[in-house]
C-alpha cells in the first residue's frame, strides 16, 4: 500500500495558550495547574471519607504545591546545571519553558508533608493515601504539558521513510493528533537528531499513570486486605516500573555517572516500595483497611 501524506503541512502546535494583561500563559503552566486542581479536589473528596481535617489539608496542600514545585525544579537544575551555571537567572526565568522532574517533587513534598503533619497533628498515614494519588493525577495532567512542548519524548519510531513512521504511530493506535505532535522538525543535538516521527513517552507514561490511579481506587473499593496508606507504597511500586521502561525510550533523560537518574532512582523506589510492603505486612503497622474504615479517628 502506498501511503502518502504532505508533512511539510504539519507545524507543532503554539505553547502559548493565550497573553492576559501582556503576560504569555503556557499550555504546559496550565496542565500543572489543572492537575494540581484535580489532585486537591480528589484529596478532598478521600479526605471525607478518612474523616481528616479538610480545612488543615487545604492548608498543606497550598504551600506542599510550592514545595513540590520549587523540588522538581531543584532536581532538574541540579543534574543538568551546565545549562544554567552561565545565567543562573535562567532558573527562575526559565520555569514557563519546562525544566521540572517530578522524582524532586515527590520527595520534597513526602519530606514536607511529614514535617506538616507532626506539627499540625494530622494522621500521616492519612495523608500519604491522599498524597499518592494526587501526585499520580498530577502527572497524569502534566504529561500533556509536555505535549504542547514537544519534549520528554523518545527517540525515532521505526521506519525508513517519514511515511513509513507516521504508519508505525497510527498502526500503534496512537492518536492522530498525537502523531501530527510528534513530527519533530526542530534539531538539537542529541536529543533530535533528525527530522522524523518520534516515541511519544510522556503519553506512554501518561497511559501508566492512569492505569496505576485506576488500580488504586478498585483496590479500595474491592480489596479489604487493602489498608490505609498502602496508596503510597503501590505508587512507588508501580510508578518505579513503569518510569524505568519508558525512561529507557527518552533521548533527553537527566544522567548521574553515565546512569539515567531517572531509572537509578526507580530502582531505589521500587525496592522502597517492595521493603514497605513486607515489613508493613509483617508488623502490622496500621492495619485499617480502606474499605471497610468506618470514620473513627
Amino acid at each position: 500500500m502506498i501511503f502518502l501524506f504532505d508533512h511539510s503541512t504539519l507545524e507543532p502546535l503554539n505553547r502559548i495558550a493565550f497573553r492576559l494583561f501582556g503576560l504569555e500563559v503556557y499550555w504546559y503552566g496550565i496542565c500543572i495547574a489543572l492537575g494540581a486542581t484535580l489532585a486537591l479536589l480528589f484529596g478532598l473528596h478521600t479526605a471525607k471519607r478518612l474523616n481528616v481535617d479538610q480545612n488543615k489539608l487545604i492548608d498543606g496542600f497550598l504551600w506542599g504545591l510550592i514545595v513540590g514545585v520549587l523540588g522538581a525544579r531543584l532536581w532538574y537544575v541540579i543534574f543538568e546545571w551546565e545549562n544554567y551555571a552561565n545565567n543562573p537567572l535562567s532558573i527562575i526565568t526559565g520555569f514557563r519553558d519546562g525544566g521540572l522532574a517530578i522524582h524532586g517533587a515527590v520527595f520534597a513534598a513526602a519530606i514536607y508533608a511529614f514535617i506538616y503533619c507532626k506539627i499540625r497533628k494530622v494522621n500521616f498515614i492519612k495523608v500519604l493515601e491522599l498524597f499518592a494519588p494526587g501526585f499520580l493525577i498530577g502527572q497524569i495532567c502534566g504529561r500533556w504539558g509536555n505535549f504542547f512542548n514537544q519534549e520528554a519524548h523518545g527517540g525515532l519510531v521505526p521506519g525508513g521513510t517519514l511515511d513509513a513512521q507516521r504508519e508505525w504511530l497510527l498502526s500503534h493506535g496512537i492518536p492522530r493528533f498525537i502523531t501530527d505532535q510528534m513530527y519533530i522538525t526542530d534539531l538539537e543535538p542529541g536529543v533530535v537528531d533528525q527530522i522524523g516521527y518520534y516515541h511519544p513517552t510522556f503519553y506512554y507514561e501518561f497511559l501508566w499513570n492512569v492505569t496505576g490511579l485506576i488500580g488504586i481506587i478498585l483496590m479500595r473499593k474491592f480489596w479489604k486486605k487493602y489498608w490505609i496508606g498502602d496508596a503510597a507504597i503501590v505508587y512507588l511500586i508501580w510508578y518505579a516500573i513503569g518510569r524505568y521502561m519508558i525512561e529507557g525510550m527518552r533521548t533527553d533523560s537527566l544522567y548521574i555517572l553515565g546512569l539515567r537518574t531517572a531509572q537509578l532512582t526507580s530502582i531505589i523506589m521500587f525496592i522502597a516500595g517492595v521493603v514497605l510492603l513486607v515489613l508493613r505486612r509483617v508488623y502490622k503497622f496500621y492495619p485499617v483497611s480502606y474499605k471497610d474504615f468506618a470514620g473513627e479517628e
